[in-house]
């Protein structure tokens, strides 16, 4: 199709307009962005400390409404038949949730993680070369039972085991701060080997779940990686598998089928890390344990390292330095410049006014514009400013933080929409973030402006290849070593 049809397909509709004040002004929550892998040069040599994706919503399991989960996924691209030594935490990484609860930009919680790891059980005893060995028959005279458990009976194959610290920090008196631990030698759930090995996996994810009381639930292990995107057609200079790159009404209610992209992460896992909580914990002032009028959060996630392993970084006076953070996800991937990707992750989230000028001229709206010949909002984007670093538009301030609405109800998982606000779903992005949010689409058609939204311009990949569970960690169990599919599924 020439670029002339192709203009003529993208016509502005008369609410378009109106509907991008809705997603970034209006009463729907301020907006968002998408996901994060390898997004930047330095992090993609580090996979263990690479965030993939941030999630956070109000959780909409049966009966925890009151409950705010966070979700942090990394190890981008997962290869699960990747034996002998699988994925894992790196013991020297600290994993961290921040949240700001009094709209100032910083953060007043942080939740840390951070792992240690051991060789035990038969593993060790028997010197063996494997990490996980399990249904062993009787042959030499050593039996191995299949992996059950993640200890005692039935973990004895379990040979290279991790297990994590929780602690939870607040803002004291004065400038001091106030650290709680929330729990300590945790298992975290390991890689999903095989049938034979692990013979029934979802069995023991399930004790990884730990409750720490109070309300708070953990878990720590490999799951499936949710993200959906027709990721190597968006890279190959927005080369997407129709032309023009549009959805239909019909197509764009079509939450449940791939209607012309290729999910390109199908098949791959990531590790997750995930806490659910009490809301009241993350909104109650630090000072005074009083819960707050304010019901907005904002939040991100962050890792770090010691700051003897960090070339080049900023801070040195720290002993530990941030080496990524995530937000809204495509923000570093698609908005800020190469030359600047490496700095940005290093810095906090209310330091971006430094980088203001690639909200307010995206140069992911001119890429657009320049491949498909149709008009891009491309310079003075206010509005995107307003979105994704502001509470409010009146807002002195400039913080990238995914922002979360608790006045807004939450949606059962059955009827979520993966447009959320474009689909009527006030309850998912840009008001924080759910797994099941097509956030690609949406931040196509935000980025793109006016145009774009009015042809529903998409990726046509709807759907993650995993089903989605409605009970926390609420990411898919993880597909196995043995019988992964080799082949990015294909939805007709």
């Amino acid at each position: 199709m020439t670029r002339k049809l192709l203009a003529g397909a993208l016509v502005v509709a008369a609410g378009s307009a109106a509907l991008l004040a809705a997603l970034v002004r209006g009463p729907a929550p301020d907006a968002a962005s998408a996901a994060s892998h390898r997004e930047a040069p330095l992090i993609s040599l580090d996979p263990a400390a690479d965030i993939t994706d941030f999630f956070m919503f109000r959780s909409y399991q049966p009966g925890n409404a009151d409950k705010v989960v966070l979700v942090m996924n990394v190890q981008p691209g997962e290869e699960p038949s990747a034996g002998p030594n699988y994925y894992n935490f790196d013991p020297s990484v600290r994993y961290s949730f921040g949240i700001d609860n009094d709209r100032d930009g910083r953060k007043d919680v942080a939740l840390d993680f951070r792992f240690r790891t051991e060789i035990r059980g038969v593993v060790d005893a028997l010197g063996l070369p494997l990490s996980y060995v399990g249904n062993v028959p009787p042959g030499s005279g050593s039996i191995i039972p299949p992996i059950t458990k993640l200890d005692g009976p039935g973990s004895e194959g379990l040979g290279l085991r991790q297990s994590y610290t929780v602690t939870m920090t607040r803002p004291g008196p004065g400038k001091s701060t106030r650290s709680q631990t929330l729990a300590d030698d945790l298992i975290a759930v390991p890689s999903n080997v095989g049938p034979r090995t692990m013979p029934n996996y979802d069995a023991l994810a399930a004790q990884g779940i730990h409750d720490l009381g109070n309300g708070v639930r953990v878990f720590a292990g490999q799951r499936q990686d949710p993200f959906y995107i027709d990721l190597g057609a968006v890279f190959d200079t927005l080369n997407l598998r129709a032309l023009p790159p549009i959805h239909t009404a019909l197509q764009d209610t079509a939450d449940n089928v791939n209607t012309f992209g290729v999910d390109m992460l199908s098949g791959f896992n990531v590790h997750t890390i995930a806490i659910e909580l009490p809301a009241s914990m993350l909104t109650a002032d630090a000072k005074s344990a009083a819960t707050t009028t304010q019901p907005k959060l904002g939040g991100y996630a962050y890792t770090s390292r010691p700051n003897v392993r960090v070339r080049s970084h900023p801070r040195k006076d720290k002993h530990v330095v941030q080496v990524q953070r995530l937000a809204n996800p495509l923000v570093n991937e698609v908005l800020i410049a190469t030359k600047e990707k490496d700095r940005w992750n290093m810095l906090d989230p209310e330091e971006e006014l430094d980088f203001v000028d690639y909200y307010l001229n995206p140069r992911l709206a001119l890429a657009l514009e320049l491949v498909f010949g149709v008009p891009a909002a491309k310079a003075n984007r206010t509005d995107l400013v307003n979105a994704l670093l502001k509470y409010s538009p009146g807002d002195f301030g400039h913080s990238e933080l995914l922002r979360l609405d608790l006045s807004v109800a939450p949606r059962p998982l059955a009827q979520q929409r993966r447009l959320t606000v474009l689909a009527g779903d006030n309850a998912g992005w840009p008001n924080g973030r759910r797994p099941r949010d097509d956030v690609t689409d949406v931040a196509i058609r935000l980025v793109g402006g006016p145009n774009y939204i009015a042809a529903r311009a998409a990726d046509g990949v709807n759907v993650d290849d995993a089903p989605l569970p409605n009970t926390f960690p609420f990411i898919a169990a993880p597909a196995d070593g043995r019988d992964r599919s080799p082949t990015p599924h294909i939805n007709p």
